[in-house]
């Protein structure tokens, strides 16, 4: 399950693990113009643990997820 909210700055992704225990924290992403943050509690330190990514992290990230092992550069076409 996920929410999605759109505030002035950033689009908030918010995802719940509503899956079979265990469960994990919810993952909150920050969606802003130059980057992208997520953000999970960390019951061992008691503490949210945040990790700032570049939109092309995202951008290889998301390609990644689609691609067999190996190592990839992904290049624009130009039109």
């Amino acid at each position: 399950m996920f929410t999605i909210e759109h505030d002035f700055d950033a689009t908030t992704v918010t995802l719940v693990d509503d899956g079979e225990a265990p469960l994990k924290e919810d993952v909150i992403v920050h969606a802003f113009e130059d980057c992208v943050t997520l953000t999970q509690f960390d019951a061992r330190t008691d503490r949210d643990v945040t990790i700032t990514l570049s939109i092309a992290q995202v951008r290889d990230m998301g390609a990644a997820l689609n691609l067999p092992e190996g190592v990839y550069r992904l290049r624009r076409v130009k039109d």
